[in-house]
């Protein structure tokens, strides 16, 4: 049987793999550390691929990269022996939940969801920390000191001499800013599907750097847009003596499938609509279109004949004339009748909104009223559509107010204030919405907070019986020992957010019971730690004799810890069925109702293989060193040749 890696993939071998199959002749090989060998890519042979000219060395070229740029994308390849352990007893209906709470560094976490969730995330939304200037709390192993910052930036020489001077502007708190959000988005566009769409929110202090960023990692192509959305109404003073009242909303695409969605229309919105007919509501509006011209569209400039009482109008037969590119009318107007075209104030001609064909069709839809000045023009029924508005540039509706409804409707929900600048709800909804959110989408939250994004989703679902699963991930940050919080008993952020979601998701239900009694507001705790595997496992070259008789498990871990590096490393869904069941005196996990049947036990007897074989699952997986006897040991592979032979085995 294989062995499980028990680790994440190395993204640097599997990108080496790719170009290796585009280029085979650039492939070579190099040594390790350890001195083995191993395949590389030659650079040199590349640029000869990929160029006319080589662009190298001191050369001008467009780039956007600052300090230690080469080793937040070393990290972001960078694979990990963390894993993650499920908490029951933090958990809420754990067995039946599809949303998922998981604690620690995001980074790491986001390595281990994409084992899982390669391609599979439809929306991430991500509030990442504002780059204050004061010291983050996500810091990479390559976090540099002053000295060496400015020594890698060219501020110093190798003498000690400093070559600009030391402002606060030198862009050390940019670099630092940079460093911990690389490596987080690079990992994070892996996970969204094809059609998947990525929400940031920023302030003006990194709006620039993180547009830049953006644009490198996504594609500048796949930008969508940016939204300012008033958050703070009151305004912030600053010290250049501006009161900042906003932030920005980046939406960015994985690919050219990607779309924004559209926003319900507000109560002002649908006053417009007065009309109604067995179609619906409507509008009448003028039949040229503002926008455009005759040389954009020259098939959309064509005369209409209207009554001269303005009660009635038609449409002459036309000859379209390849040679002057314009219809030319067949028939004269009647005497009671003038001709209209799309003409705007100055002359200049414009087009209709709609196409020849198209009016003819739908003539019962249009009609003559008077315009500006009681001018006969030719209107049309602009019907109120399902599917909404595109969203605005701007937003600035009172509901996005971060202290009306974010820290107030928390202090509504917990009865005191205990997290500072949580984001309006009703600001996360409409983004989420913008970014096409369906009711099967599954949304990621790196930087949870307070989880307003898991808020949202679970509102979401209680408005129009969605399915939507959401994945927080939060370092379980320590609260302050004076806050409220602290005093309340939240010791971290964790605590906060996971009480957040349980309250919301309780006042949810009781507000709307008849519709609710389906909505999923649980939640499976996993937090992550080190591997389940001792440090030999990885490093074989340091094995001794006197590890024989070692178990290669880390004493203080249970099966389901096991259970779970295991789903990791084949790509299961961490919300996924778990069942244990006790199979000829074995107790025995099932995922996915036996897509995966596992076996951690010791002494397991050919008579538990025999039953679970029987199963025919798609993995079995169990311990090295579980067989009862070598008598098991040897009839293992007949067992499962027998009654099962297609199951993929694998031993921890």
């Amino acid at each position: 049987m294989e062995k499980l890696k028990m680790q994440t993939t190395n993204m640097v071998d599997e990108n080496i793999k790719k170009i290796g199959e585009l280029f085979p002749n650039c492939l070579t090989e190099t040594l390790d550390e350890n001195g083995r060998p191993q395949t590389a890519i030659d650079f040199d042979q590349l640029r000869q691929e990929l160029s006319k000219d080589i662009v190298e060395g001191p050369e001008e070229r467009y780039q956007f990269t600052w300090p230690d740029k080469r080793n937040a994308i070393r990290l972001a390849n960078a694979p990990t022996t963390d894993t993650l352990r499920p908490s029951r007893e933090e958990s809420v209906d754990f067995d039946n939940t599809q949303n998922l709470y998981i604690e620690g560094d995001n980074l790491q976490v986001l390595k281990l969801l994409r084992e899982n969730y390669l391609g599979k995330i439809d929306v991430i939304y991500v509030d990442p920390p504002y780059n204050t200037g004061r010291n983050l709390i996500y810091k990479n192993d390559f976090a540099v000191s002053v000295e060496e910052y400015m020594t890698n930036s060219g501020q110093i020489d190798d003498y000690g001499n400093m070559l600009f001077a030391n402002t606060d502007s030198n862009g050390r708190f940019h670099t630092d800013w940079l460093n911990m959000i690389y490596p987080r988005l690079k990992v994070a566009k892996d996970l969204l599907s094809t059609a998947g769409i990525i929400v940031l929110t920023i302030d003006d202090c990194e709006i620039e750097t993180v547009t830049m960023l953006m644009n490198e990692i996504f594609g500048a192509d796949n930008h969508l847009g940016t939204i300012i959305i008033k958050n703070n109404p009151s305004g912030r003073s600053t010290v250049s003596g501006v009161s900042i009242s906003h932030e920005y909303a980046l939406f960015y695409g994985k690919s050219h499938d990607s779309h924004l969605g559209r926003l319900p229309r507000n109560d002002k919105q649908i006053a417009r609509y007065k009309e109604e007919d067995e179609l619906g509501k409507y509008e009448w509006v003028n039949f040229r279109k503002h926008g455009g011209y005759k040389e954009d569209a020259p098939t959309m400039y064509y005369p209409i004949f209207i009554s001269k009482d303005a009660k009635s109008f038609r449409i002459p037969k036309l000859k379209w004339d390849d040679d002057k590119k314009e219809y030319v009318m067949l028939e004269n107007p009647l005497d009671s009748e003038f001709i209209s075209y799309p003409i705007d104030e100055n002359g200049r001609p414009r087009r209709w909104k709609w196409g020849l064909d198209r009016a003819l069709k739908e003539q019962n839809e249009m009609k003559v009223r008077l315009d500006t000045g009681n001018t006969p023009a030719v209107y049309i029924k602009a019907r109120m559509k399902d599917e909404g508005l595109l969203p605005l540039t701007v937003w600035d509706d009172k509901l996005y107010s971060s202290t009306e409804y974010g820290t107030n409707l928390l202090i509504d929900i917990f009865g005191d204030k205990f997290f500072d600048y949580p984001k309006s709800l009703y600001a996360v909804i409409d983004c989420l919405k913008t970014a096409n959110i369906v009711k099967c989408s599954t949304v990621l939250d790196f930087f949870s907070g307070s989880a307003t994004t898991a808020h949202a989703v679970m509102q979401l679902n209680a408005e129009d019986g969605g399915n939507r699963k959401f994945i927080m991930v939060q370092l379980p940050e320590p609260t302050d020992v004076k806050s409220e919080a602290y005093k309340a008993g939240y010791k971290n952020i964790c605590e906060i957010g996971k009480e957040r979601i349980c309250r919301a998701g309780k006042k949810i239900k009781e507000e709307s019971p008849l519709t609710t009694q389906n909505l999923d507001t649980g939640f499976r705790v996993l937090k992550l730690d080190s591997s389940n595997m001792n440090d030999v496992f990885y490093t074989p070259e340091a094995f001794t004799v006197r590890d024989l008789f070692e178990d290669n498990i880390k004493g203080d871990r249970s099966d389901e810890d096991l259970l779970l590096q295991t789903m990791i490393e084949l790509g299961i869904e961490l919300s996924a069925k778990i069942e244990k069941k006790s199979i000829a005196g074995k107790s025995v996990w099932s995922v996915s109702d036996g897509y995966l049947m596992a076996c951690f036990e010791k002494d397991v007897n050919e008579t538990t293989i025999k039953e679970i074989a029987k199963m025919k699952p798609f993995y079995f997986v169990m311990r090295d060193s579980s067989m009862a006897t070598d008598n098991v040991a040897d009839n293992f592979e007949q067992i499962w040749s027998e009654y099962s032979k297609d199951t993929v085995r694998r031993i921890l």
